[in-house]
């Protein structure tokens, strides 16, 4: 295990690099003392919030901010009281927000008003931080109706981040772009990967964030870009438009879900290094990564997702935990310092989490794969229900449960597609009661799920169709079909 923690190593690089600019906002730009500084700010106040003292070990703290140098700060902050933080955007359902607060039990929620009026620190407080402490807990979609919290640990994040630097090669100089939402899990490899390899982060305005993108690759050429980490979605984006994107930029890191060989016809002309990476959050952010700029893709047009990063092994396993050979399918299975901890309240899905007699811990991914004779992995499909939408993990099962609590319906179930391009997107089929309208449920799903989760399609129906056996008959429901946006 890592003897590193998070904060531990961001305060190693604070005192390398004091004045270095740790990260660009707007027209604001905050060194690592400075942000350094902020820390101890936010600890004066949240030790004094609730008569904390200076060890918060096995504590959560909710942040639901706006995205900044403060929100940053505050994680940072939280990480060195020995305590965990609990992410979530203020835009989310409020009824799920506090769900995950109160499921977790936090005993503070961090918001934008509470970093207002910063003091001056009395003292640089201690660090309470322990490798085996936990760091973060991630809400992903879960099968009971519920979203359930990864735990993660800080030797996997200070692991994570040595392996990024050692094969991405980033270092003070570079500048990488935090495009993703908090709650998901490239967001620790934006943030971490780049302030605990001297790196700094550019943070757009949401104007910015969510307007063209003519807009956001103008934010990247101020601010000397050389990292744009995403999904695959906005790498296709980029792609239809590459001479938006700025000569600064020579990375770009594609992960959350399939990255396909026409997201990226027009960029590996541009001689930027592209990686496809691989990895669920149960194994902080990525287990494997893949260079695809300068590799052939596979007959269906996809790529390996590669090799190990460093500090994990990835086997593949038939049902009994028994390792396949090279080409034989099997279940990718995820060992080494990038497991978690498991799930708060101990889910269904904790059985994921497997330990052996020799107390040998790793993680079934529910992805079936193989490995090739060169030693880097093919992922094929997932072993269950669970689809990717936009890059982020949905059980339909959960969206079904959410939908089947409206008043206004006798039944209803969610189901995913793939469109032409292989893409997952959602369709309910329902059997409105009297009063139904389509705008009623739909302010009613958004209320409750996050947005991505929102099936796109609905499909009314007299009853639900069943086969002999009493279980919903595919074959008697209607598919919706969908083009897909990237050919």
């Amino acid at each position: 295990m890592s003897k590193a923690t998070i904060y531990s190593r961001f305060k190693d690089i604070v005192e390398k690099n004091p004045e270095r600019v740790a990260i660009y906002q707007d027209d604001k730009e905050v060194t690592f003392s400075q942000l350094d500084y902020l820390v101890n700010a936010l600890l004066s106040k949240i030790y004094a919030a609730d008569a904390q003292d200076e060890d918060m070990s096995g504590q959560f703290v909710g942040i639901v901010m706006h995205h900044g140098y403060l929100q940053i700060a505050a994680m940072l902050a939280v990480l060195k009281s020995g305590a965990a933080y609990v992410p979530a955007e203020p835009a989310l359902p409020a009824d799920r927000i506090n769900y995950m607060m109160r499921n977790a039990g936090v005993r503070l929620i961090i918001d934008d008003n509470f970093c207002k009026d910063l003091t001056t620190p009395e003292k640089d407080y201690p660090d309470m931080s322990q490798p085996d402490g936990i760091a973060y807990v991630l809400y992903t979609s879960g099968t009971t109706g519920k979203p359930k919290g990864v735990i993660i640990e800080n030797h996997c994040v200070a692991n994570y981040a040595r392996a990024f630097g050692a094969e991405m090669k980033i270092g003070p100089g570079d500048v990488m772009l935090q495009y993703s939402i908090c709650s998901f899990d490239i967001f620790v490899e934006e943030v971490f990967a780049t302030l605990l390899n001297g790196a700094a982060l550019a943070i757009p305005s949401e104007a910015v964030h969510n307007g063209p993108l003519e807009g956001l690759m103008d934010f990247c050429r101020r601010h000397n870009v050389t990292i744009i980490d995403g999904f695959p979605y906005l790498v296709a984006d980029i792609n239809h438009r590459p001479e938006l994107l700025p000569p600064s930029v020579t990375l770009i890191v594609s992960g959350g879900d399939v990255v396909r060989e026409n997201y990226i016809s027009n960029l590996r002309q541009r001689g930027v290094r592209i990686y496809n990476t691989y990895g669920p959050s149960e194994t902080c952010v990525c287990s494997n990564y893949y260079r695809i700029d300068n590799a052939p893709a596979l007959e269906d047009g996809t790529y390996p997702v590669g090799k190990p990063v460093e500090g994990v092994d990835v086997r593949i396993f038939d049902e009994n935990f028994k390792e396949m050979a090279d080409g034989e399918v099997g279940e990718i299975c995820i060992f080494g310092e990038g497991v978690g901890r498991g799930y708060l309240g101990n889910p269904p899905e904790q059985a994921n989490f497997i330990k052996l007699p020799d107390g040998t811990h790793f993680y079934r991914s529910g992805d079936m794969g193989y490995r090739r004779s060169d030693g880097n992995i093919i992922f094929l499909h997932r072993r269950d229900d669970q689809v990717m939408i936009l890059g982020r993990r949905v059980e339909p099962e959960e969206v079904e449960n959410v939908l089947n609590e409206y008043h206004d319906i006798d039944r209803g179930i969610v189901r995913a597609f793939k469109d032409e391009t292989g893409l997952h997107y959602l369709v309910a089929y329902i059997v409105p009661d009297i009063g139904f309208t389509l705008s009623g449920l739909k302010d009613w799903l958004k209320s409750k799920l996050a947005d991505f989760m929102v099936p796109e399609f609905y499909v009314a129906l007299h009853h639900i169709p069943l086969n002999s056996h009493g279980k919903v008959d595919m074959t008697q429901l209607p598919v919706v079909l969908k083009e897909g946006e990237y050919k």
